[in-house]
């Protein structure tokens, strides 16, 4: 697709254009990527980051954030529940919290391989050599989001964050042989139509085996908490249109879609979605992991597998690793 042509779809309202837009993505989907929609039983061990991006709960500047951090043991009581009910792969999930050394991590991630399943990163920025680390410890995959591909919008955002860095991290993965992962979100203030088409693009040009959309929602602790949210509608366009534009990578249906509109997951699993993301993290803990306000924390794996059979999809048996031939992810030189 062009960028013109993504504008339009984006831009648009008329219903007879985004039924076929929809309808098209599904057929990529059910083409490329099957009927199975895979389970990824989220755990977010820790809430603290030393990072201060304006729209997160978890910035280091939110005094009113309960922190909390998981123990190893902890984590693989959790993972090994989730197991049991049925998922292959576990996400462990945190801010970017030094207190965890790396050998630790590692500790982590081969506990949970123990339990015969995939194991998705999602930590933040690391150093190569600590990415090569946390490979060799067993882990498959990593989602570090580029959450806009606006350079002005991203200094923006995450004031001590570098957006070459960024990319730079998302080589090093590609690299070691992580099936890599990232995304953006849809609705932020001051990004444009423009700005989201070049997201889009961007997904196609990194070839990435998974992409993560949301839509902004603001969080009242945080600079940006006085902005409107992005809406479900907007961010359903961007997941069908990402879909038909990367044909096979892993999308899924977000938590963030479902708490900005109830029906979010099963309209994106209808245009192009195969992933669903159950959060397994204990209750006592996931109600802190405030990224977001009033995020989704009745989000059970049964919950997930009736979801997927009201759409006539059913759950996927296997670990749900990268459809792509083992491209590696290309960065873009500009």
């Amino acid at each position: 697709m062009t960028k013109d042509e993504i504008l339009y779809y984006l831009k648009t309202h008329h219903e007879v254009d985004m039924y076929g837009i929809f309808e098209l993505a599904d057929r990529v989907r059910k083409r490329y990527c099957g009927d199975g929609v895979h389970l990824r039983g989220i755990i977010e061990f820790s809430n603290c980051c030393v990072r201060n991006c304006l729209y997160c709960g978890l910035r280091r500047g939110n005094g009113r954030a309960r922190r909390y951090r998981m123990t190893v043991d902890e984590v693989y009581q959790v993972a090994e529940c989730a197991v049991d009910a049925g998922v292959k792969t576990i996400v462990l999930q945190s801010g970017e919290d030094p207190y965890y050394s790396v050998s630790e991590l590692c500790r982590m991630v081969e506990r949970v391989k123990e339990l015969d399943v995939a194991v998705t990163l999602s930590l933040g920025e690391k150093s190569y050599r600590d990415y090569r680390s946390l490979k060799e410890a067993g882990a498959d995959r990593y989602l570090l989001k580029f959450e806009t591909s606006d350079k002005r919008l991203y200094a923006l955002l995450k004031p001590d964050s570098s957006y070459v860095n960024r990319f730079r991290c998302l080589e090093y993965l590609s690299e070691l042989g992580y099936q890599v992962g990232s995304g953006n979100m849809v609705g932020l203030p001051n990004q444009s139509s423009e700005s989201i088409a070049d997201d889009i693009l961007l997904f196609g040009m990194l070839e990435l085996d998974m992409v993560g959309i949301g839509p902004f929602i603001p969080h009242p602790d945080t600079p940006l908490g006085g902005f409107n949210g992005g809406s479900s509608g907007l961010t359903v366009k961007v997941i069908a249109l990402t879909r038909i534009l990367t044909r096979n990578a892993h999308i899924p249906a977000t938590t963030a879609l479902a708490t900005v509109d109830p029906e979010g997951r099963r309209k994106a699993l209808c245009c192009g979605a195969n992933v669903v993301m159950p959060n397994v993290t204990p209750f006592s803990y996931a109600a802190d992991y405030e990224i977001y306000p009033d995020k989704l924390t009745e989000d059970t794996i049964d919950g997930a597998k009736k979801l997927v059979s009201s759409v006539g999809r059913y759950v996927a048996k296997g670990y749900g690793h990268s459809l792509k031939m083992g491209g590696n992810v290309n960065i873009p030189t500009h």
